[in-house]
């Protein structure tokens, strides 16, 4: 579009008051300042918007078609100026989060904002802790939610609570207590390459297990609970993820002595994001949310 928004408010100026002189000290310009937008947009529009009648500019029927329809545009332009000028609970934020705390932790952090903030827009992102890093350093979120190991010298890291991992089976009878080496070569449903709970339950086992049988890999905590549920295997999964099916007896933990698998969960930025009032009251909100609920879980777990 060539049409600038200086001109249209030069223009909607001119019509008001009819004399260049009058909108040039209104608007702290020259005369000719003035006068050589509304020849510009003249041109643009390829005819003339003003007649020139007794040293006044008059709008013809091309200008009172044009602003006509311009009028109402430049208003509501000035109107969403003065709101985000103004307000500092306006805006949109693009939010990431890793499967787990986007399946069992962010749906009422993000109800509860916008319940609090309904002018506030959230776009939520999904993916694995690798791709979700690889979003913010890239620009295309502005924070993420996420478990596990994050590299980057460019990424910022607030841990916000632990995540405890256990390792989980449908046959009760396979839940009796073991050693970690015991299980190796049974058979195992992780998740993909990238997730977070796969590479903190990996790190762990390194000088504990020489190799695991991974016999499938999955992209989503649901389709792996689908899996355990129909086939004799084991998993590794955030004791959050399976609370409700242990306590309805479909699931059970494994009883894996001296187990001590945990993670921290991150929220991450990038270092260069710039802090806005909004962005600062979107971190302190939702961590403080998700630290609340990250401790209800572990009174839960308390009292089983």
């Amino acid at each position: 579009m060539k049409i600038t928004l200086r001109q249209m408010e030069i223009f909607l100026n001119v019509v008001e008051s009819g004399h260049l002189t009058n909108v040039a000290k209104k608007m702290n310009l020259s005369q000719s300042a003035i006068s050589m937008s509304i020849k510009e947009l003249e041109n643009i529009l390829g005819r003339p918007v003003f007649d020139r009648i007794n040293k006044k500019l008059v709008l013809n029927e091309v200008g009172r078609a044009f602003y006509k329809e311009i009028d109402p545009i430049f208003k509501k332009l000035s109107d969403i100026e003065y709101e985000f000028k103004n307000s500092e609970n306006k805006g949109m934020i693009r939010v990431g989060a890793s499967t787990t705390i986007v399946d069992y932790l962010m749906p009422s952090i993000i109800c509860s904002y916008m319940s609090s903030y309904p002018d506030v827009k959230i776009t939520l992102k999904e993916g694995n802790t690798k791709e979700i890093v690889e979003m913010i350093k890239a620009g295309n979120i502005d924070v993420a939610f996420v478990e596990g190991i994050v590299n980057g010298s460019d990424i910022i890291q607030e841990k916000i609570g632990v995540d405890e991992l256990a390792v989980i089976t449908a046959n009760k009878a396979m839940a009796a207590p073991c050693y970690i080496d015991e299980l190796a070569q049974k058979r195992w449903v992780l998740r993909e390459e990238g997730s977070g709970t796969r590479e903190v339950f990996l790190n762990y086992l390194k000088d504990k297990v020489s190799d695991l049988n991974i016999f499938f890999e999955l992209g989503h905590t649901e389709s792996i609970k689908s899996i355990l549920l129909n086939r004799e295997c084991f998993t590794c999964i955030s004791k959050i993820s399976v609370r409700n099916e242990i306590a309805e007896g479909k699931l059970f933990e494994v009883n894996v002595k001296n187990f001590d698998c945990k993670r921290d969960f991150l929220m991450i930025y990038h270092k260069d994001k710039y802090h806005s009032t909004l962005f600062e009251k979107f971190l302190f909100f939702s961590k403080k949310l998700m630290m609340k609920m990250l401790d209800e879980e572990q009174r839960i777990k308390q009292n089983v």
